[in-house]
This record gives C-alpha cells, sequence and structure tokens, in this order.
C-alpha cells in the first residue's frame, strides 16, 4: 500500500482523559478519505497529531514515509481548519502571497492565478477577502493550503455553514484535485451524506477507538448487507407476518403496504426468502435491493457497541 497518512498505535491523554486509545489506519495516495466521528470523538486530536500540533504519548504518525515531527512531512501537507486563516483587509491575490512568503515560495502570479482557477475564483483576484462568502472564503483557504504544492489535504469540516450550491462547488473541486492534480484528501466530518458522496474509503472514530474502516462500498456489502425490497400482489396477511417475524434467518424488517422489507444475514440468499413467499402462495411483482446507506453502517456500529438495553 502506498500510504499518504499511517497512524500506528497512536496515544493521546488530554487531562484525564484518553482521548485517542491507539489508533491505527492507512490513507491511500488518491484517496478521498472520510473521517467520521461525533462532537469529542477524537477528530481533532488526530488532525493535530497529524499536523504536529501536539505530540501523542505514545505510537506513529507518518505523512508519507516521513513521521509528522519532521520537517519534510510538513512540506507534504496542506490544511484547513476551523479557522481559515485568511486576512479579511487583503485581496484574494494578497492573502497567496503572503502565505507563498511564509513557505519560502518565490513570487509568482502566474502560480496564483492557477490556484485561484482551480477554486474558481480567477475572476475575484483583486477583491478583499472580508466581502466573501462563507463558501468562497473555503475555496479561497483551500487555495491557500495549496501554495506550496502539497501531497496530501487535510480538511477539518469543510463544508461547514455553507449553503447547498456552495457545497455542490466545494464537492467537485475536491473531486478535481484528486482526479486531476494528484491530490488525496483527508476530510473529517460529522455530515454522514458529505462523506458518503465523495469518499471512497473511511474510518470511523468512536469515544477514541477506531471502529470501522475500509473501503467504503465493500463495508456497505460486508456489514449493511443491503436491504431487500419485495413488491407483493396483494396485502400479506398479519399470520404470515408474524411468522416472517419469528424467522431471525429471514431477516423481515416491516411492511410497507404491499411492500416487503428485508435485512436478511449476510449467508441468506434472496431467492431462499422468494421461495418462502410463494410457498405460502403470496404473488411476487418485484424484487429489489436496496445498499446500505453510510447512515445504516453508522447506526449499526455505534448501536452494537451500546450493547443490550
Amino acid at each position: 500500500m502506498d500510504a499518504a497518512i499511517r497512524l500506528e498505535n497512536v496515544k493521546k491523554t488530554l487531562g484525564k482523559r484518553e482521548v485517542l486509545k491507539g489508533i491505527s489506519f492507512a490513507v491511500e495516495k488518491g484517496d478521498i478519505f472520510g473521517y467520521l466521528g461525533s462532537n469529542g470523538a477524537g477528530k481533532t486530536t488526530t488532525i493535530r497529531v497529524l499536523l504536529d500540533l501536539i505530540r501523542a504519548e505514545s505510537g506513529q504518525a507518518y505523512i508519507g514515509e516521513q513521521q509528522t515531527t519532521h520537517d519534510e512531512a510538513r512540506k507534504k501537507v496542506g490544511f484547513v481548519l476551523d479557522a481559515d486563516g485568511l486576512y479579511d483587509n487583503m485581496t484574494a491575490e494578497q492573502n497567496l502571497e503572503f502565505y507563498s512568503q511564509i513557505y519560502g515560495i518565490p513570487k509568482g502570479a502566474a502560480q496564483i492565478d492557477r490556484l485561484l482557477e482551480i477554486v474558481g475564483l480567477r475572476d475575484r483576484i483583486q477583491d478583499r477577502a472580508g466581502t466573501f462568502s462563507k463558501g468562497m472564503r473555503q475555496r479561497l483557504a483551500l487555495a491557500r493550503a495549496m501554495v506550496h504544492d502539497p501531497e496530501t489535504l487535510i480538511l477539518d469540516e469543510p463544508m461547514s455553514g455553507i449553503d447547498p450550491s456552495g457545497q455542490i462547488e466545494l464537492r467537485q473541486i475536491m473531486l478535481d484535485l484528486v482526479h486531476t492534480e494528484n491530490k488525496t484528501i483527508f476530510l473529517s466530518s460529522h455530515d454522514l451524506d458529505e462523506v458518503q458522496r465523495i469518499c471512497n474509503r473511511i474510518a470511523l472514530i468512536d469515544r477514541g477507538e477506531i471502529v470501522l474502516y475500509g473501503e467504503l462500498e465493500s463495508l456497505r456489502r460486508e456489514i449493511g448487507h443491503g436491504r431487500i425490497v419485495i413488491e407483493t400482489a396483494q396485502e400479506v396477511p398479519a399470520l404470515l407476518l408474524q411468522e416472517l417475524a419469528g424467522l431471525p434467518r429471514l431477516g423481515f424488517q416491516s411492511k410497507q403496504e404491499r411492500r416487503l422489507v428485508f435485512s436478511p444475514p449476510v449467508e441468506t440468499d434472496v431467492s431462499e426468502i422468494v421461495s418462502f413467499l410463494v410457498e405460502r402462495g403470496v404473488g411476487i411483482e418485484g424484487v429489489k435491493r436496496e445498499e446500505a446507506s453510510l447512515e445504516d453502517l453508522y447506526a449499526s456500529i455505534l448501536k452494537a457497541r451500546e450493547g443490550p438495553p
């Protein structure tokens, strides 16, 4: 695996609370990697460790092949955090010039033009950042994070406070950065829909532990198993519904008019459910498999961790 980010058994305590409990995962080059978790789960602490803003008590964190404490690691990563780091009284161009100087990058109008073109702000180059909307500020902050041409971008809740049209624009920019500019994106978020729309791999952190990790589509298949929706030709009798409810192997979930919804174990084939219904005289008009959503995965994992009521 060619990893852009790698954490190995990272532990971090803040005060008396163990915020990171030996977490391990890797972000492959070319990923748009979703890092999910509720407030207080450990997302921000993870980012601070990756950016070497705080040091872990144990374990190792890497950007590329270098530990995050190494100067070479810092050169390979750009970031956008809660504070966008923009100066309101400076124009878009002046903001990028300022950060270019900080990174020791020779002043180059062509490079600044190109960055603003990538984020859709080329026509606002001489406008002050203080006049920008929240979505425009996020796009300028993204350009700011790329002035030193990093391989990896770490984005903390980038869609927060942005209107739907602005979210669509920013989402497309992130996709273009990965597919056209060869960037890797580590996207921290609590927004399941956002992650589901754009990320190919994810990790879910809960109370300082990684409880779900891998390729999103594979996780849907392996853990969510999806749902089976069967359209029936007539209403299913109550007695048959009771019989279905007593057969965990079939995974009967609910009845919605003439729709029966099943969430069977992975070893149960759809044909077994259909045969059961047909043998009991139920006419079948359609069978559809619905893949499990990220919300389904999230809920199932957290419910399992809570244990029985």
